[in-house]
């Protein structure tokens, strides 16, 4: 076991203490996010708008920029899903979890290869495409960012652009170095799964509480 927390302390050897214990403090605040979105409590977003900032930073030091774009991208969608959460259907009961409309589905393509071709006009620019990680990057940015958009209007079909994204940033990020991350990546994954489950589970019904 202890050869094992050596292997992934030594992928942070010569990084900034800082940068360590800001990956852990993003790392929290994202498992928090996921888990209270699992449970359709408001508080996903506060966390969601900690976790992302702070990951947007570190990513942008390493010069991950489609991980960057993703997280940026979160933070500003999270102050967006807050205020939709917020708002009400009657003077009791705020709006339900429900499925994708069939022109929400045409809107989720047309971002998901607006989201390919803006990435892809930012990696050519800053020269990134010379490692085949960029072109996967570009790929999860897509699935992550229509993912977002439809966790922003509690849409059931965000989890599974959440679970097909982060089983493919799980196997990305350990190559990268970015254990925690990865190992992040994981357990969003798992949570990922119930959360679909729990959203099917309540799906058309308006809740009464954002506090759960």
């Amino acid at each position: 076991m202890s050869q094992i927390f050596d292997w992934i302390f030594a992928q942070y050897g010569g990084v900034p203490t800082h940068i360590v214990v800001l990956e852990l403090i993003s790392v929290v605040f994202a498992l928090l996010s996921v888990w209270y979105s699992k449970r359709e409590n408001i508080l996903v977003y506060p966390t969601g708008i900690i976790a992302t900032g702070i990951a947007a930073y570190i990513l942008l030091f390493w010069g991950l920029l489609g991980d960057m774009l993703i997280n940026a991208y979160y933070f500003v969608m999270s102050i967006v899903g807050w205020y939709l959460w917020t708002r009400k259907v009657d003077e009791t009961h705020f709006i339900p979890i429900t499925k994708t409309t069939s022109n929400e589905k045409k809107w989720s393509i047309l971002l998901f290869a607006a989201t390919l071709v803006f990435v892809t006009i930012v990696y050519s620019l800053a020269e990134r495409f010379n490692i085949w990680t960029a072109y996967v990057d570009t790929f999860t940015t897509a699935i992550f960012f229509v993912g977002m958009w439809l966790m922003a209007k509690k849409k059931l079909e965000s989890w599974t652009y959440w679970i097909v994204g982060n089983v493919i940033t799980v196997p990305l990020y350990w190559y990268k170095g970015l254990i925690f991350s990865s190992l992040l990546y994981l357990l969003l994954t798992i949570i990922a799964i119930y959360g679909h489950r729990s959203w099917k589970k309540s799906l058309g019904k308006s809740p009464q509480t954002l506090l759960k």
